[in-house]
């Protein structure tokens, strides 16, 4: 008959992983790699005074917990807040500055504590140089002690097994000799690594959990370094390019550009491409009316003297060798003509203006810089602020605005000035602003400031034979491209892959152990005893002790007991205790 004792049992619950190991020995030592608190040896009120080399070590010991390394993962998580929240300056200057000229009061509290500059900051670099130093010198060990580990074997079983959280027993007519050879066969099939130890045997499973453990930390590494190598070696840069016109990859052809503090100039990938068309459908029904359908830009492109073709779209970037090229925005770009009060044409171009809603309502200005004189022959310069809609609705004098994204209707208002552009001041500029500071609006004959909605094909006639501007019956589009080389993303993307594949075996894998002893009792009948002990409470570890001890049955079938009132052994199958064993008594 199978019997379960549970006899002087008691709840340890409350007991954490490392007292209930020491409590159990031997047995229960060695099933994590997590170092043992020693709490003497942390300084306080009244304890031993420390030196220079103890309080190192304390110190060295704080960092490369466990606790202190999630603390540093949780501040890197919320230093990069701001950083997401705030305009950074290596990112888009010009929206750092008008940031700063909104808020006043708090840019110099933001300047002190460099939330312009995150990334770069004294703080952020803090945070991440510890982190990583408290992850190596938390792996390391660990890693030796697991090794260490994975070479021994599955320590002998404790005197009392049925102290221990799962256990059942039953008697059996098999020899003991034959009961350990079967449940030596049984644990290895089931890929414990087991073997024999004296009058039991001891077997082991659930590795991979400490070596998902170990993974999980060691990509946060990975993913640590990626981060960092991408910042040192990447670059990023903006174009703007209208239909028809083209790039090449180098420095003086971006709008903008930024990169890490390693990277060279001459590490630019040699290309260049040209933006053939722009292709850009809208639903035009429906509640999702003037939702993009189509969003591509055809180009051609070359690269080592071989001409190709390629399609980019949005998340579908052009890759060139180590670049990718990004479509990340369009817009429209109006064909208008200038001329001067003689006839002479003194700007022809398209002139690319930037959305400021989801029709694509469109905002610029037209500027006239060179080749310009006035009706007396001195040189001037002119500024348009011009006002465009590729889907025109509204009317009378109010602000103008598109109701569709596509050229079904374009209208463009014009506001004229002329004086000093202050193009040559030396000071940057928006190419899409107008410095007004040393410039006249034009008049009208009533004297008021002329202003004029302008279909394609009309012209606005300036004042005093200034001379015209012509909306012509063209518009093209432009597309913005972003084209960048992230070194370290393919590295980060393999140490996001590693972390969660190590957090999963780290979550969903038990490490436990099983002893199986095999003696013969005062009455000449062999006495079978199971036991399992895990690194955690879990309700599988009885059930996967119950079905090994059911699997065993096979080789060592039960007898019935003494009693003859007592159920036969066929009727009932060996119980599993899951009454936790008392503090300290496994051992013994």
């Amino acid at each position: 008959m199978s019997t379960t004792d549970t006899s002087g049992t008691t709840d340890t619950s409350g007991t954490t992983d490392t007292e209930q190991q020491e409590n159990l020995g031997e047995a229960g030592a060695q099933l994590s790699t997590a170092p043992i608190d020693d709490r003497a040896e942390t300084p306080g009120i009244g304890g031993p005074t420390l030196g220079v080399i103890g309080w190192i070590r304390w110190f060295w010991r704080q960092l490369t917990s466990m606790r202190v390394a999630l603390i540093l993962l949780f501040m890197l998580s919320l230093g990069a807040v701001p950083g997401s929240l705030i305009p950074q300056t290596s990112v888009d200057e010009l929206k750092a500055q008008a940031f700063k000229d909104a808020h006043k009061t708090l840019t110099p509290l933001y300047e002190k504590l460099q939330f312009f500059d995150v990334y770069s900051s004294v703080w952020f670099s803090a945070i991440y140089i510890l982190l990583f130093v408290s992850l190596i010198g938390c792996i390391v060990p660990r890693s030796w002690q697991f090794v260490g580990q994975l070479r021994s074997r599955p320590p002998s079983a404790p005197k009392r097994l049925d102290r221990l959280p799962a256990y059942t027993t039953w008697r059996t007519e098999a020899e003991p000799e034959q009961v350990r050879a079967a449940a030596l066969t049984l644990l290895k099939g089931r890929r414990f690594r087991a073997h024999t130890a004296g009058n039991a045997i001891a077997a082991e499973k659930g590795y991979l959990r400490e070596a998902g453990n170990l993974a999980f930390h060691v990509a946060l590494i990975v993913m640590l370094v990626a981060f960092a190598w991408g910042q040192l070696f990447k670059s990023e840069g903006g174009k703007l390019i209208v239909e028809g016109d083209g790039f090449s990859n180098t420095l003086t052809q971006y709008d903008d550009f930024k990169s890490g503090s390693q990277f060279g100039i001459d590490e630019l990938e040699p290309f260049s491409f040209k933006l053939d068309a722009f292709d850009g459908t809208y639903e035009k029904n429906g509640p999702q009316r003037g939702t993009p359908r189509t969003f591509e830009a055809k180009v051609s492109y070359s690269q080592g003297g071989t001409d190709r073709k390629a399609v980019i779209r949005v998340n579908e970037p052009l890759k060139v060798g180590d670049s990718k090229v990004y479509l990340i925005a369009h817009g429209y770009a109006p064909v208008v003509t200038v001329k001067d009060g003689h006839g002479k044409v003194v700007f022809h171009g398209a002139v690319p203006l930037l959305p400021i809603d989801n029709n694509i309502t469109s905002t610029g200005a037209i500027k006239v810089m060179d080749g310009y004189r006035d009706k007396n022959g001195k040189k001037e310069q002119l500024g348009f602020q011009a006002f465009f809609v590729p889907t025109f609705a509204g009317a009378g004098k109010g602000t103008m605005f598109s109701q569709f994204p596509a050229l079904e209707f374009p209208v463009m208002a014009l506001t004229g000035f002329h004086g000093d552009l202050r193009v040559n001041s030396g000071l940057p500029q928006n190419v899409y602003q107008l410095d007004k500071s040393k410039m006249k609006q034009f008049m009208d004959t009533s004297g008021n400031k002329l202003a004029q909605r302008m279909l394609p094909g009309e012209t606005m006639t300036l004042p005093d034979g200034a001379g015209s501007i012509t909306f012509e019956k063209d518009v093209k589009e432009w597309a913005s491209f972003q084209i960048s080389q992230q070194p370290g993303n393919g590295l980060a993307l393999a140490g996001a892959i590693a972390a969660i594949a190590g957090l999963t075996g780290s979550l969903f894998i038990q490490r436990r152990r099983v002893w199986v002893r095999a003696v013969r009792g005062e009455d000449g009948v062999t006495v079978v005893e199971m036991a399992g002990l895990g690194r955690s409470e879990s309700a599988k570890l009885p059930e996967e002790l119950g079905d090994l001890a059911v699997a065993l049955t096979a080789d060592a079938p039960p007898v019935p007991d003494a009693d003859p009132e007592a159920v036969p052994a066929e009727a009932a199958p060996p119980a599993v205790s899951e009454d936790p064993a008392p503090s300290g008594e496994a051992d013994k």
